[in-house]
């Protein structure tokens, strides 16, 4: 059986006061909720069974106790008290096979309501089963349940959150959620260490993050390379939220920003935590992959404590580490050297995997304490800390430029009537530096072709010989490939005061502090201007975000008529973002003697900084910030018995783009009593981050002739100018949807809902765009004298606008099979996004001539319309009986695309369609523990082979929506206490 809850707290205190009622006959669901107001307390019900229910007049002197139970007597509803004193409400038809709990209350009962505990006869979280969740997402009204709700959400408890393999929460919730996509992200620069998280085919900054309704911040991290959809978004990092402190987590999937400000257009993630005064839990989780690898361990708690004046505290930690894993072959550039009998080939040359996860240690509490009657203090708080170590590509020792060679284009393969950077390299000179003072070594110049090997030549041992001369190839014979790391440090801080006044008027003051800093390292790697003085690590800098809110909320709740509300809300927000570029250590950007002599004034080619990431140098380093502040106004009424309405608006002003006006209508039509007809439109934006403004990042990434330095920069640096950049903007956008919502019976449910967002001015990197010889000459007489240092540059552009729909599908049906409690639920997503229009900058071509082109490779645009499979879903059956209990899931991946190597050079990659089954058992030993076993991928199916796997050594697309490691399975025991 489904429940709708409405959680109050009712302590045993109030069993001792008597309270003046006067209540009329109504529906129970509203007497229920007036039942809670007069008392001034709160209950748990199931609010649609309360519905069909008519309650009795309650008028009088009563206590809590004896005045609910004559409000219900001749009903199918009855109240239940727990050993802590806890009060609400139960169903007759709940059967007592499912719960262990008291029989239907009567006058005669009061001392079995108020004095026998309830216990639940198998593991306490199937609770959630048949207690439908609160979604207090969305709304600021009465809590209400996913299919109550006038716009689409799901709400998933922590029994089904980690009934899976994955050990980070992002995994977990996109195992649930079809419309959320996440992939593994090997060799992504930063977007490896804080993976990115799409929500109905938008960029992971489009999903506004909540932590109990407060708003969390973003990441420091900017995924400069973020797979096409998500490249240049700064989004939350919601792996630093640790899953076991959740009681519940709250899925808007409709546009929020009206209601909550900047991001949601996507939609909203709440977060809300355990909020137990009593017992604990203790979790542990192990598992591998089938091929060996990646095993990983996790180690969770949490415990609640009764604190005085109706108070509690709920303390959680988490604890966890994860082996690499590789699906990788070897590079074929890699094999011809180790066929060739080059030494110390590493093999394979790069790895293609889940990274290392050194260490991940989360904390959170939450606390809530009364101050007297009507106010209350609140507080919660989380703090993360966890080490990634990724890879870069592999380092070829007789291709890589500005380490072992300098390329030679001869001709003009591209046809622009000029040889640059842009044509295709013909030959390599082999870099040897000379190391005497006056340049007198006499160190050989060897020219050889790109389908040559180098070190079959006699003047490549004379080199190794002279001490004179000094090449690369010294230190890393087989080439090298550099480690990437990031140190994460995550804290968000919470407090305020909430309460009702004497007016009836509700409010919550709050004070919120997020922080965000990630530092990076690099191993394996050198910075080839300092020649043999190169150290192999640096500390390449890092980045720290920090946000500062106030919030101010009220709102009343105003009868208009007999089972007719209005519920008021509104308040005021101000808000302060800071973000920061650390500098690195000095060996990390440092200009050595092989890249600039200032003694003779003489550069030998030698590449400046740590290569794969450069240091962030002291001029590039800095702090900026803005503030903005926003008044909003929510209204939602019942203005018949079969409508419900509402209405939000909200103003937001920005110290450095201006103000935004956006609004929000939704309505809910009951057609019939199963029968329901829902639909919203609201207007929404997302500002542009503080960091994506003014951040500087230079990364390797592949381009047409192989691995290219690429430069992220601000739009206001001279080089993007010279590109076409021009000051940021925020995005617009207008999201619509409708659906339907069919209750069949009280354990049988259907939603159906399609959306429509429409986005314009889109904020993301540009591709790679070449430096063409007149860019550089441009610039180098404005002053810029290392324009040339860069292949290629990106930056953050207004680019592009959108338009997503896509229909959302949920089934399910709760039943009893085999003497056991059955549950079957359908998820279904599809999604399909469309460019509508491309920005175009005029250009100068080498010639002087101008014209128009776009920023997007047509491979880009493909990345954004394609990689998210159009398709996916889940269908799943979990079956309880007394001790053991069992869960059957199957997931579909429809076919995508993914550009390889973010490349633009013809690696398109089509992959097909696939399947993967999870499976997972469990047994109870006692009310304490129980044991579970399962697999993820039980099939071990891997995605489509990569076609171009010789390029790079990706053995599958690594952007594979269903992961590219196989089958995993696991083991994890819950320990209740």
């Amino acid at each position: 059986m489904v429940f709708c809850a409405f959680f109050i707290v009712y302590h045993p205190s109030y069993a001792q006061s008597r309270v003046d009622f006067n209540i009329d006959a109504m529906p129970a669901d509203q007497a229920l909720t007036l039942f809670a107001k007069q008392a001034n307390t709160t209950l748990l019900f199931p609010y649609e069974l309360a519905a069909k229910e008519q309650a009795n007049p309650l008028k009088g002197e009563y206590t809590v106790e004896i005045g609910i139970v004559l409000l219900l007597e001749g009903t199918k509803l009855y109240p239940v008290t727990d050993s802590t004193g806890q009060l609400s409400v139960r169903a007759i038809d709940v059967k007592p096979s499912q719960f262990a709990m008291q029989t239907p209350a009567s006058n005669q009962a009061l001392q079995a309501i108020s004095d026998e505990p309830r216990n639940l006869t198998y593991n306490e979280a199937l609770l959630e089963t048949y207690v439908e969740k609160i979604a207090i997402v969305g709304s600021r009204a009465t809590p209400r349940n996913a299919i109550d709700s006038s716009v689409p959400l799901d709400v998933i408890n922590i029994a089904d959150l980690s009934r899976q393999g994955n050990s980070d929460l992002i995994s977990m919730l996109s195992k649930l959620i079809p419309s959320l996509n996440v992939n593994d992200q090997p060799i992504n620069d930063a977007s490896t260490l804080v993976r990115p998280a799409n929500l109905r085919g938008m960029s992971s900054d489009h999903t506004l993050v909540l932590v109990n309704g407060k708003r969390r911040h973003r990441s420091a991290v900017i995924s400069f390379l973020g797979g096409g959809l998500s490249d240049g978004a700064q989004g939350p990092d919601i792996a630093a939220i640790p899953y076991s402190g959740l009681k519940q987590v709250g899925v808007l999937r409709d546009g929020a920003s009206a209601q909550y400000g900047s991001d949601a257009i996507a939609g909203v993630l709440n977060f809300a935590l355990k909020d137990d005064d009593e017992g604990g839990v203790l979790e542990t989780r192990f598992g591998q992959y089938y091929q060996g690898d990646g095993e990983s361990f996790q180690l969770a708690g949490g415990m609640g404590f009764s604190l005085p004046n109706n108070g509690f505290l709920y303390l959680t930690g988490e604890y966890r580490e994860q082996s690499p894993t590789s699906r990788s072959i070897q590079r074929e550039d890699a094999a011809i050297l180790e066929a060739a009998g080059v030494p110390d080939v590493p093999s394979p040359s790069q790895l293609w995997g889940t990274p290392t996860v050194h260490y991940d240690g989360k904390f959170s509490y939450n606390l809530d304490i009364d101050l007297s009657a009507a106010h209350e203090f609140y507080s919660f708080a989380n703090y993360s800390k966890r080490s990634v170590e990724g890879g870069f590509f592999y380092r070829n020792p007789e291709t890589r430029s500005g380490v072992n060679v300098i390329d030679i284009r001869q001709s003009d393969t591209n046809n622009d009537g000029v040889i640059d950077m842009q044509d295709e390299v013909s030959h390599f000179q082999w870099l040897v530096a000379d190391l005497t003072p006056d340049l007198s070594g006499n160190c050989p110049q060897v020219t050889y072709g790109v389908n040559e090997v180098l070190f079959n030549r006699p003047e490549y041992q004379q080199v190794l010989n002279d001490p004179n001369c000094f090449a690369f190839n010294e230190l890393f014979p087989g080439g090298f490939t550099p480690k990437f790391s990031g140190d994460i440090d995550d804290v968000f801080w919470v407090a305020g005061v909430s309460g009702e006044l004497n007016n009836d008027w509700q409010y919550d003051v709050s004070g919120i502090i997020g922080y965000s800093k990630i530092s990076y390292g690099l191993e394996n790697t050198l910075n080839p201007s300092l020649g043999t003085d190169s150290p192999t690590s640096f500390k390449p800098g890092g980045a720290v975000q920090i946000e500062q809110s106030l919030t101010f909320d009220v709102k009343k709740e105003i009868e208009l008529s007999v089972g007719n509300t209005l519920n008021f809300a509104g308040g005021f927000e101000v808000r302060n973002e800071n973000y920061r570029q650390v500098q690195g250590d000095e060996a990390s950007y440092k200009i050595g003697f092989l890249a600039f002599d200032p003694d003779n004034l003489v550069s030998q080619g030698f590449s400046v900084g740590s290569n794969g990431f450069p240091g962030y140098r002291p001029e590039t380093a800095g702090s900026w910030s803005r503030s903005n502040w926003a008044t909003y106004v929510d209204v939602e009424a019942n203005i018949s018995n079969q409508m419900s309405l509402g209405m939000a608006a909200r103003y937001e002003d920005f110290s450095d783009f201006g103000s935004t006006f956006d609004g929000k209508l939704s309505v809910l039509l009951d057609v019939s009593d199963s029968v329901a007809l829902r639909a919203s439109i609201n207007t929404g934006f997302k500002a542009p981050t503080v960091g994506q403004s003014n951040v500087i990042n230079v990364t390797t990434a592949f381009g047409d002739n192989g691995l290219e330095d690429q430069a992220t920069l601000p739009p206001t640096n001279p080089i993007s100018q010279q590109l076409g950049a021009t000051a940021l903007r925020p995005e617009e956008s207008v999201n619509t949807s409708f659906g339907l919502v069919n209750k069949f019976t009280d354990n049988l449910y259907l939603t159906i809902d399609f959306f429509h967002i429409k986005l314009e001015d889109r904020i993301s990197t540009t591709s790679a765009i070449p430096l063409r010889a007149t860019d550089i000459e441009a610039l180098n007489a404005q002053g810029v004298v290392d324009a040339d240092r860069f292949g290629a540059a990106k930056y953050f552009t207004n680019d592009f606008d959108t338009t997503t729909k896509g229909l959302d599908l949920v089934l399910s049906y709760l039943t009893d099979w085999w003497d056991g409690q059955t549950q079957i639920s359908l998820n279904y997503n599809w999604t399909a996004t469309e460019i509508d229009r491309i920005t175009q900058y005029a250009r100068i071509d080498n010639n002087g001539n101008t014209f128009l082109e776009t920023n997007l490779t047509p491979q880009r645009i493909r990345m954004i319309e394609e990689n998210i499979p159009r398709h996916r879903g889940n269908i799943s059956l979990s079956q309880t009986f007394e001790r053991t209990n069992a869960l059957l899931r199957v997931n579909y991946f429809g076919e995508y695309y993914e550009d390889h190597l973010d490349a633009s050079a013809g690696l398109d990659i089509e992959a097909g369609s696939e399947m993967t089954v999870d499976i997972e058992f469990g047994y109870r030993f006692n009310e304490q523990l129980q044991i579970m076993l399962g697999a993820n991928n039980l099939l071990n199916n891997s995605p489509d082979n990569n076609p171009h796997a010789l390029r790079a050594g990706a053995l599958y697309p690594s952007t594979s929506p269903m992961g590219i490691n196989g089958g995993l399975y696991y083991l994890r025991s819950i320990y209740n206490f």
